[in-house]
């Protein structure tokens, strides 16, 4: 039996698509996943100073898809702590649980979401990722009404309680989740090397808290379907050549056309981006299936969260269709 089904986003935008279209196609798969009623979670990712990603201002983007659905939970996946005070991630979460009661997830990261010169432009000391423990903590403080600083309070976001979720893609968000009886998820759609090792590190150290009395894990990956295995590989090739395309980019090669990225498929860069979809489920609804299975139990994951990167949005929602009928196949 499948695992819990949800659902990460970053508002990818296509190569030369407007940006209010990339949002509107955003929209749009949410609203079939709330109609489809079989996942748990829709998450956005904070990233800055790309241009294929449009997730950059959280909150905004959890807003105004959380007012378009009805069901589904809709949060960050995640806000990266460092780049913000937990005083005004918490007024922003917590209105956002009063818009939408008991909807909002809030995960945190406390990486950047991107380079060093656009963390000084955000007025990021990187020294900050230090404190994301006791960041945490205060966060929690303001949504719990336990502030840990006295006569500063959140409103909205006080008594709130926003369930936190920490992210990472290393040992320290393991210890940190289990240190904080929080629970825990994993980033191996893209850093796939740690994910056993730290889910066994989270699950042998939990602490038991408030908000979560055992642990629960959440691993990330990504998942290409189709109605045929043929199909769904030819998407799967055009999402590697995307990320080849995207770290290409990163390392200032400008704008690629298609034989460029041909001939960067065999090269350190192709590799990488190879390495990267490490947990990238491909074909048609019984390899899927399969797939799901496999990667859960390797992860040994209560929840699974799955990007969906096909280009085309009528394949993206097709994705959404199969993952569905899995999950009603299985219970």
């Amino acid at each position: 039996m499948l695992p819990k089904l949800s659902l990460l986003d970053s508002a990818t935008v296509g190569r030369d698509q407007p940006i209010s279209e990339a949002l509107a196609d955003t929209v749009t798969p949410a609203q079939r996943a709330d109609e489809l009623g079989s996942f748990e979670r829709l998450w956005f990712a904070e990233h800055h100073n790309m241009s294929r990603i449009a997730s950059a201002a959280t909150s905004v983007l959890i807003a105004h898809v959380a007012a378009r659905t009805e069901r589904i939970r809709v949060g960050s996946g995640g806000v990266m702590l460092p780049n913000h005070s937990p005083l005004v991630i918490a007024e922003q979460f917590g209105t956002l649980a009063e818009l939408y009661p008991d909807r909002i997830d809030l995960g945190l990261g406390r990486a950047p979401g991107t380079d060093g010169a656009t963390m000084r432009a955000l007025r990021t000391d990187p020294r900050t990722a230090e404190s994301f423990p006791r960041d945490v903590r205060e966060l929690q403080g303001y949504l719990s009404g336990d502030t840990l600083i006295d006569g500063i309070h959140a409103y909205p976001g006080r008594g709130t309680r926003v369930p936190l979720y920490v992210l990472g893609s290393s040992l320290f968000g393991a210890q940190l989740a289990a240190a904080y009886g929080l629970p825990y998820a994993f980033a191996s759609h893209f850093a796939p090397d740690a994910l056993q090792q730290a889910v066994r590190v989270y699950r042998e150290r939990f602490t038991p808290s408030e908000q979560l009395s055992s642990p629960y894990v959440i691993a990330a990956a990504n998942v290409v379907a189709a109605d045929d295995s043929a199909t769904a590989t030819e998407l799967a090739d055009k999402v590697l050549r995307a990320r080849v395309r995207m770290l290409a980019g990163r390392v200032g090669s400008g704008s690629l056309d298609e034989d460029m990225v041909t001939a960067l498929m065999d090269s350190a860069v192709g590799a990488r981006a190879r390495h990267m979809l490490t947990h990238t489920i491909v074909g048609d609804p019984e390899q899927v299936a399969s797939g799901l299975s496999d990667f859960a139990a390797l992860a040994d994951a209560d929840e699974l969260i799955l990007t969906n990167p096909a280009p085309g949005l009528d394949e993206r929602v097709r994705t959404l269709e199969i993952l569905a009928g899995l999950v009603g196949r299985a219970s």
